[in-house]
């Protein structure tokens, strides 16, 4: 049967149209422009998996360009958390390139735009400014800095430079159309006055080029063929290509796609910075955040995410994608790589009565009976005496309850079935020891008791359980759309984060591996926290519950 060929997203289409008539020399290069002023999330996420999957689809190059031209923002930690973040998800960059990179350029740009008579020093207030303007109904009107000589705004360009003027004092606008109905169009600010430290260039500049300036200026210095942006871009594309084209320079063209919005989820980095600076979480990298080094520390996968990228795909209209589908391609991945483990959260004891005192055998598990041929296998230590959950004992079982009882049996995973004899309780009613017989001639892959039970339960050895930390994580908003809210904090989930102090493990979890994902069985997926966790107390997130339980509370509330 021959695979249906999947369809071509629209950008696709725009590319293999010019890659058919030789536009661009036949050439694909695009690149990732990211501001460094916080953490890239799952949105950027999006953003990179296309412009790196279409130079890798049509055997092209990407450009990393960091945008930095608002130093008061930038910080090189974010740079480098950044370049981190994309060589994680899988990808390299052709060139590793700054916007600070072209600031003699850009502002030579600004000069040739003003020896055309086509900018001009405003010594306007932003608010001046921005009331000048009119409205999208009210044509806007000129300044009386609008009709300055061209020498007279060479100088004060220059002197801009020079640091003659403080922050705010004057601006550098284009002159295009004041009566356009695109807002973008009517005399935008091309450059502005910052003293302040830059993470590159120090203090060589104090006068700094806006995005809507930087940005296209830049896509043609690299000779970028497709810049692709999100649609919030749109109303600036006429602004790009009027820039280009005053310019004379390099046609590069902008494209426009859907950004990702998810419910249950803030984007904005606004919001996500404030989130870290009022300790609200506990780092850009908190397993709630969006931040890709959330979602890292937290369990997920570069191939979980770059699944995810794929199944939504690239549209022209703004829709809500349910944060369902992105746990979906987590659980899905974990399935077929995390190795299989034992855990007990909440215990209690389970004594074996008719269990030789001080024998110890060891068990044998699959580390994932999903992988085809095996993944290796480990060794169980198998006791008189085993933690299991309390969820797994019931005094009084309902008819349907499949697990251990005053006279009723279970296996326990990969070794005997037992059958509940007693049970003893402290002073407040709560149960401490279950006491239960085993078959011996019922050990699991020997079984030839002929006895049948409906439940199996996970355990760990007393004798040789090692205790750890574990953290239930769960969706950091409670709202459907947080940002719709007038505080968006007012929808936090206030049990976003549980903290089991003592679990006990299986020995095996003792020597876990770092970024690897571990089935807690019947508990949900689990990884090493390697930025919290000592050699004397491990500490282990749960990336995501083994099924969908979230949709089920909702539907109950």
């Amino acid at each position: 049967m021959v695979e249906e060929e999947k369809s071509l997203n629209f950008i696709e289409e725009i590319i293999e149209e010019d890659l058919r008539s030789g536009k661009h020399e036949g050439r694909v290069l695009t690149r990732f422009p990211p501001e460094p002023n916080g953490y890239l999330h799952i949105g950027h996420a999006k953003s990179i998996c296309l412009n790196f999957g279409l130079a890798q689809k049509y055997n092209g190059k990407t450009n990393l360009r960091f945008d930095d031209t608002n130093p008061v923002t930038e910080d090189v930690e974010y740079v480098e958390s950044i370049k981190k973040d994309i060589q994680w998800l899988g990808f390299e960059w052709s060139e590793e390139l700054y916007t600070s990179d072209y600031f003699e350029t850009l502002y030579n740009y600004a000069v040739d735009l003003i020896k055309k008579g086509l900018a001009y020093v405003d010594d306007s207030s932003a608010e001046e400014i921005a009331a000048a303007k009119g409205s999208p109904t009210v044509p806007g009107t000129p300044t009386p800095y609008r009709s300055r000589s061209i020498e007279e705004n060479l100088q004060l360009f220059e002197e801009m430079r020079a640091g003659n003027y403080q922050d705010g004092e004057k601006v550098l606008r284009v002159k295009v159309d004041l009566e356009n109905p695109n807002m973008h169009m009517r005399d935008p600010i091309i450059y502005r006055i910052k003293h302040a430290h830059h993470h590159r260039t120090g203090n060589q500049w104090c006068i700094y080029p806006m995005y809507d300036f930087a940005h296209g200026q830049s896509d043609s210095i690299e000779k970028i063929t497709h810049s692709v942006c999100t649609l919030e871009f749109i109303p600036h594309r006429p602004l790009y290509d009027w820039l280009i084209d005053q310019l004379d320079i390099y046609p590069s063209k902008q494209y426009e796609f859907a950004r990702l919005n998810m419910n249950y989820t803030v984007m904005s980095k606004r919001k996500l910075l404030q989130l870290v600076n009022e300790q609200v979480v506990e780092g850009w990298d908190d397993p709630r955040m969006p931040t890709i080094s959330g979602l890292r520390r937290r369990g997920y996968t570069p191939e979980s995410i770059r699944n995810f990228c794929e199944r939504i795909g690239i549209q022209k209209r703004e829709n809500m994608i349910d944060v369902s589908l992105l746990e979906f391609c987590i659980r899905e991945d974990l399935n077929k790589s995390a190795w299989r483990r034992m855990a007990v959260l909440d215990p209690i004891k389970l004594v074996i009565s008719n269990y030789p005192d001080g024998q110890v055998e060891e068990l044998h598990g699959e580390n994932n009976p999903e992988v085809e041929g095996g993944d290796g296998s480990r060794t169980i230590p198998f006791s008189k005496e085993l933690w299991i959950e309390r969820d797994d004992f019931m005094e009084d079982a309902p008819k349907k309850f499949f697990r251990l009882g005053p006279g009723l049996s279970v296996r326990l995973k990969h070794g005997y079935i037992v059958t509940c004899t007693d049970f003893k309780k402290d002073d407040q009613g709560n149960v401490t020891e279950v006491y239960c017989t085993y078959a011996p001639n019922s050990k699991s892959g020997e079984d030839t008791s002929g006895l049948k039970v409906k439940g199996t339960i996970h355990w760990v050895s007393v004798t040789h359980a090692k205790e750890a930390e574990v953290r239930l994580y769960e969706r950091l908003f409670s709202e459907e759309n947080p940002a719709a809210a007038e505080d968006f904090k007012s929808s936090i989930n206030p049990d976003s984060l549980s903290i089991i102090e003592k679990a006990y493990i299986e020995p095996d979890l003792e020597n876990a591996i770092p970024a690897k994902g571990y089935q807690f069985i019947r508990l949900g997926y689990f990884t090493l926290d390697a930025k919290n966790s000592i050699a004397e107390k491990l500490v282990f997130n749960r990336t995501v519950t083994l099924k969908d339980s979230w949709a089920k509370e909702v539907k109950k509330g």
